[in-house]
């Protein structure tokens, strides 16, 4: 091997080219027969031990053949996985790249461009605005918007947040609060938490039954908090939910936001890209209006991970939220029209995602995503129309981007869960597929989504017709354990303890069935509160998280000056409260309630209603079925 500045004499890691190309052929080789072999299942499962065994962690002095190694991954790696692009993959959110992109993906990671400047990257960060428009283009947005690809939609949550959070007040303020409809993805949990946003300053908004946000809902929530002397900072609006691919109407919310100064943020992270097609466009009608947009090329528009992206309509606010231009940086400081993506979100160092986009849109055209999307669209609808043909299987949400939520029918509840827990691990172990569950409202659902551009009707159809032919099974499914342990308190009297009288507490419904110990440790974990005539025991709106059970007396719960439920001896409410919604926060209350006469209750704190329905399932089956008759009385002002 001879040098050069490309490959000096002693470089310990250098190839030459002849042994590159050899090298590229093989491997390309190796993963084409194993993208096309029809043997695979759509997921297949390992312990940590088998893995263990067949992957032992010692790393070698020695180097070893490039054969020997793609041997390995081919028994031991890439055998145990989810085939993302599976024909039968419609659980979670499918990811099925392409080709192309890929080898876009491949070149970027041989050429290594560093993507953070515009020094260092002109041609390369010119790609990426090439793109970028594209994406302005499809969802409406003007010229000045600016947006940056990130890894996916997680870290544009998180950078819009930051970035309403810089434009509109600057660093972390205690009277900030953010508005998420309870299908929100729980990314913005995620970004909340560790952005500073603690439990009081998030308000998870119940969502009607479409799983769509009212704008009454979220206005009357937004004022609630004004006349408190808190500040409306982000709403987070749905371009196509992950749970149904419900979007919010996004007009509405817009204007909303726009009339209490609001930042508006559409993720559509799902859906997004529908915005490619027709329907799709229509069904996002208004996200041109949001001030912030998410949208994951990985998801629809068939890229590789990690690819996704945010857009900001006011383009200079994302700049203005990120950039920092320490000593050793200053050499890199953009001049006219130049761009350094590092000022744009929260990586210095980055690569180029727009290689993989621009090389599979340049090598198919738009049209044939166009194409790809729509047919997506079609799976759905026949699946709908598929569920409705068949009585033994209940539709839970119809088609809606590309999603449809379904479940075999059964007697109560507790018997669908359990049944349809059982038929989608059955119907992965066939291996021809696989789907997920989810809950809607507190209630179980099998989830299909139709993303996949290999997928066609007959793996649409084979999916329903098996979870409408297959045996049931007779088997309960563990009970789902809600956790939380933040709470606030309201006026001195709401915070006094007092011993609970175990007798009343025998009395109660919810507790029948109990056996004495575990009436005492009610009592234990449980405080009395005694609330005068009038007293408010909750607000609506508020975050506080207990659950209150009426001893005696008797209180009301109301919405605005309506009444709307009143609650005497032995029945509870602020079961929504012990709901966890995601990274610590929760439903903000759906009334006010107030003590119609002198009223003793038993307040649990979430935390310890945890540890009670832990060990008592029983329990946790009692609350989840009130909750589940309230939702469908609450949806209705929703």
């Amino acid at each position: 091997m001879t040098g050069s500045p490309f490959n000096p004499e002693g470089d310990p890691l250098a190839l030459d080219r002849e042994t590159m190309r050899a090298l590229g052929h093989a491997t390309v080789d190796a993963v084409v027969d194993m993208l096309v072999d029809p043997s695979t299942p759509c997921l297949r499962r390992a312990t940590p031990e088998e893995m263990a065994e067949r992957l032992p962690g010692d790393l070698p002095e020695s180097g070893a053949p490039l054969e020997d190694l793609l041997g390995i991954l081919r028994q031991d790696v890439f055998p145990f996985m989810s085939r993302l692009d599976h024909p039968g993959y419609f659980a979670f959110i499918p990811a099925c790249g392409t080709f192309p992109s890929a080898l876009g993906d491949f070149i970027g990671a041989v050429l290594n461009p560093y993507v953070g400047s515009w020094m260092e990257a002109a041609g390369p960060t010119r790609l990426e605005l090439v793109v970028l428009d594209w994406f302005k283009e499809w969802i409406g947005y003007p010229p000045s918007a600016a947006g940056i690809l990130v890894s996916g939609g997680s870290a544009a949550n998180m950078t819009a947040l930051a970035c309403a959070r810089e434009s509109l007040m600057g660093s972390m303020s205690d009277d900030a609060v953010l508005y998420v409809g309870d299908q929100a993805h729980s990314s913005l949990a995620r970004a909340a938490r560790l952005l500073g946003f603690r439990p009081e300053q998030v308000r998870v908004l119940l969502t009607d039954e479409r799983q769509k946000l009212s704008p009454a809902h979220l206005a009357a929530a937004i004022d609630a908090d004004v006349a408190a002397g808190r500040r409306p900072l982000f709403v987070a609006a749905a371009g196509g939910s992950t749970n149904t691919g419900a979007v919010d109407p996004l007009p509405e919310l817009a204007q909303v936001c726009h009339d209490r100064g609001a930042w508006l943020h559409v993720d559509g992270a799902y859906g997004g890209f529908a915005a490619l097609t027709d329907r799709g466009r229509r069904a996002l009608a208004g996200i041109e209006l949001a001030d912030s947009v998410t949208l994951d090329p990985h998801k629809w528009l068939y890229q590789p991970m990690e690819c996704g992206s945010v857009l900001v309509r006011d383009g200079h606010l994302l700049r203005r939220a990120f950039e920092i231009a320490p000593d050793y940086l200053k050499d890199s400081v953009v001049e006219g029209g130049e761009v350094n993506f590092a000022d744009r979100g929260l990586q210095l160092s980055r690569g180029s995602r727009a290689l993989k986009v621009w090389m599979s849109l340049r090598f198919f055209g738009a049209t044939a995503f166009r194409e790809a999307v729509d047919r997506s669209l079609d799976l759905a609808l026949l699946a709908e129309e598929h569920v409705r043909s068949r009585p033994e299987l209940e539709l839970m949400s119809p088609a809606s981007l590309g999603i449809i939520a379904f479940r075999r029918r059964a007697e109560d509840e507790p018997t669908a869960a359990a049944v349809n827990a059982r038929l989608v691990a059955e119907f992965e172990r066939t291996g021809r597929g696989l789907v997920s569950s989810t809950r809607l409202h507190g209630r179980y659902a099998v989830r299909l989504c139709a993303m996949n551009h290999t997928s066609a009707a007959e793996h649409v159809r084979e999916v329903l017709d098996f979870f409408a032919t297959a045996a049931l099974p007779d088997q309960r499914v563990a009970a789902e354990v809600p956790s939380r342990d933040a709470t606030i308190d309201r006026e001195a009297w709401l915070r006094e303890r007092s011993s609970v009288d175990l007798a009343a507490v025998a009395d109660v419904p919810l507790f029948a069935d109990l056996e004495p110990t575990a009436l005492e440790r009610v009592v234990e974990l449980g405080r009395q509160v005694l609330v005068p005539e009038g007293g408010t025991v909750v607000r609506r709106w508020e975050t506080s998280r207990d659950l209150y059970v009426v001893l005696a007396g008797a209180v009301v719960a109301t919405r605005g000056d309506r009444p709307v439920a009143r609650f005497g001896p032995g029945t509870h409410f602020g079961e929504f409260a012990a709901l966890d919604w995601g990274a610590g926060y929760g439903y903000a209350r759906q009334a006010t309630v107030t003590a119609e006469e002198p009223s003793r209750l038993l307040a649990l704190s979430p935390g310890a209603l945890a540890e009670l329905i832990g060990a008592r399932p029983e329990l946790d089956r009692r609350l989840r079925s009130v909750v589940r008759e309230r939702l469908a009385d609450a949806e209705a002002d929703a």
